[in-house]
């Protein structure tokens, strides 16, 4: 019995929970919380004998999170639900120059792209609409956003250095006041996470002008790529799980399968559909990859439009 006692052991992998804290970069019934709670019962069930537990740590837009992840202990009981382009604007306009060696990237399994979004009570009919108009008269075409530094607003600032006119950017404090001033039509567009917007455009409060991907979205097939009006713009939001910084390989290798399993589970495939997002697999070699190119292409951006006034304090 001994003998075969050992042998279990040994099969075991290296590391089984019993539990996990998920640290999450926004207060308690914020979107990026409602993501994650939303998440976690698929990565319990794909993690068996493993509790799992949210921990909300906000502040400075999502780096709170990430430092007390590069803080914790690299066993597997610490991870955290992280999101890019986040991080790599966080190292830019936080000069967090070594996050990305104080965390691993261990996967993404949402994909999100931004759309822009008119008011269905007085609708542009396009992004180039936004454009012409605004060089004209800039300040007659206010164009929403969530927060400054948000992935919709690093958007909006990218569709105006592409467009070459200036925008009338407005950053409003969350996405959904975003949201809700285009409803209002108190802007004449949005740029939003299509999961901020997605139930608007389903009731016909909210007309999606295009989106920022290299193809139309399954959700709104009508919705053109922003590549289709002659603008090479491709802005995609990407969440998962990130680790502290020497994470032991077994462990890592234990999560990512986790992780996809979770993106081939068909019941989270359904809710990726209903959310505006698609269950997409990066694994975090690749996602690494993506939020140094990011980091790279966001302090170019920096260097001439910078997102934050000097002094001013992220929310």
């Amino acid at each position: 019995m001994l003998a075969v006692s050992a042998a279990a052991a040994l099969a075991r992998p290296a590391w089984a929970g019993p539990s996990v804290t998920i640290l999450v970069g926004g207060k308690a019934g914020s979107q990026v919380d409602a993501l994650a709670r939303a998440f976690v019962p698929f990565l319990t069930r794909h993690l068996p004998d493993t509790a799992i537990a949210i921990s909300n740590v906000p502040g400075v837009a999502g780096l709170a999170s990430l430092q007390a992840l590069g803080q914790a202990e690299p066993t597997g009981a610490t991870l955290a639900w992280v999101s890019t382009p986040t991080v790599a604007a966080r190292m830019v306009d936080r000069a967090a120059d070594t996050l990305l060696r104080q965390i691993t990237l261990v996967g993404a399994v949402e994909k999100e792209p931004i759309a822009i979004v008119s008011p269905a009570a007085t609708p542009l009919t396009s992004v180039q609409d936004i454009i012409a108009r605004a060089a004209d008269d800039a300040e007659a075409v206010p164009l929403g956003t969530p927060p400054a530094g948000s992935a919709a607003h690093l958007t909006a600032l990218r569709l105006q250095a592409l467009a070459g006119t200036r925008l009338n950017i407005v950053a409003f404090p969350s996405a959904a006041s975003a949201r809700q001033a285009a409803v209002a039509g108190n802007v004449a567009a949005a740029a939003l996470g299509l999961s901020s917007a997605i139930g608007d455009l389903r009731e016909g409060r909210l007309v999606g002008l295009g989106i920022a991907a290299t193809t139309r979205a399954d959700a709104f097939p009508d919705m053109p790529p922003l590549r289709d009006s002659g603008l090479d713009l491709s802005a995609v939001i990407r969440r998962g799980l990130a680790a502290p910084a020497g994470l032991a390989e077994a462990v890592s290798r234990r999560l990512a399968a986790a992780l996809q399993a979770v993106v081939d589970d068909a019941e989270f495939r359904e809710l990726a559909d209903a959310g505006g997002f698609v269950a997409k697999w990066r694994d975090g070699t690749s996602w690494t990859a993506d939020a140094e190119a990011e980091r790279t292409d966001l302090a170019k951006l920096w260097a001439t439009e910078p997102w934050l006034q000097e002094g001013a304090e992220q929310p």
